[in-house]
């Protein structure tokens, strides 16, 4: 089954189209949106490149056209610009769009499961971790991803690279937790080359704590300083959302912080998984200072406050 199917057309979405059909993601891309005329366009957009691309067939359709999807990406809802999640002051951040976005998800995600039963669910929409347990819901089944802290986890890798001036890819640090404000930032593990970060900057005489306070609020904040820009936080999420859909469709096993429902917290959030066909197989507890262990347990009572919010108004 190498087909992908995304609903919801508009920055994100077609970003994460466009990485689908550059990167070779699958071998067929079906788009799904309110305004079908949209998904037409940008389809056929897509199309006129693919001759360059690594074979892939891009079509738009209706929720039926999804039959056969291994992947679903749900990308559709009221974004952090609309829906004013752009204030860094704010603690609820993303979870702001919650609210309105569950309607959303209520909506569409029984019409997804129709046409595509078998599919693995991604949910890209902010704020993707309850947004996940709403989805969950709707399902009917686990086979439900949260894009959570993967793209936190690359933000994280490239500003260390960047003041090591080093390939990021040599990088090792994780985020994991909340896809929003309470995001968790691994520094016990983070390792350049196989040396800690905390060496390394003690080496070079900086201090610690002023890199920690400074690298942390660039990288929570990333999308609202991308949005200030451009609009729209949407070219890192895409090319993400790509891989992560890469992952299950190759059955990878690959061991990545990517959100699943997780019963000991309650809640939908991100620890390193092993990501297969059938979506997260097997979760990891990374070791984390006792700091680190608190602000996790923060973490999720922030996500299981929101989502206990949003299913008391459905109640």
């Amino acid at each position: 089954m190498a087909k992908i199917g995304i609903v919801g057309v508009g920055a994100v979405g077609c970003a994460c189209a466009l990485s689908c059909v550059t990167r070779g993601s699958a071998h067929e891309l079906v788009l799904v949106d309110r305004t079908r005329k949209r998904a037409e366009a940008v389809a056929t957009d897509l199309r006129y490149g693919t001759p360059l691309t690594p074979k892939i067939t891009v079509t738009d359709g209706d929720y039926a056209d999804l039959a056969g999807s291994a992947l679903v990406m749900i990308t559709a809802g009221v974004n952090e610009k609309t829906g004013g999640a752009t204030d860094r002051s704010d603690p609820q951040g993303r979870l702001r769009l919650l609210d309105k976005n569950t309607a959303i998800y209520r909506d569409i995600v029984p019409r997804i499961v129709r046409a595509a039963p078998d599919a693995v669910l991604l949910v890209v929409t902010d704020p993707p971790d309850p947004l996940a347990d709403v989805a969950r819901d709707c399902a009917g089944h686990d086979r439900v991803l949260s894009a959570g802290t993967l793209l936190d986890s690359q933000r994280f890798r490239v500003h260390l690279a960047r003041h090591f001036a080093v390939d990021a890819a040599t990088v090792e640090a994780q985020v994991i937790g909340d896809h929003g404000t309470s995001q968790v930032f691994l520094w016990s593990g983070a390792r350049v080359g196989g040396v800690a970060v905390r060496k390394l900057l003690e080496a070079n005489g900086e201090e610690f704590a002023a890199f920690r306070e400074k690298l942390e609020q660039d990288v929570r904040y990333a999308n609202i300083t991308i949005i200030e820009g451009n609009n729209a936080s949407q070219f890192g999420i895409g090319i993400v959302s790509a891989r992560i859909a890469e992952m299950v469709l190759a059955d990878a096993r690959a061991v990545v912080p990517i959100g699943s429902h997780n019963k000991d917290f309650g809640v939908t959030l991100s620890l390193p998984s092993v990501l297969g066909r059938h979506g997260v197989a097997e979760v990891l507890m990374p070791e984390m200072s006792a700091e680190e262990r608190a602000a996790l347990d923060r973490s999720a009572e922030t996500l299981r406050t929101a989502l206990r919010r949003v299913e008391k108004k459905a109640a």
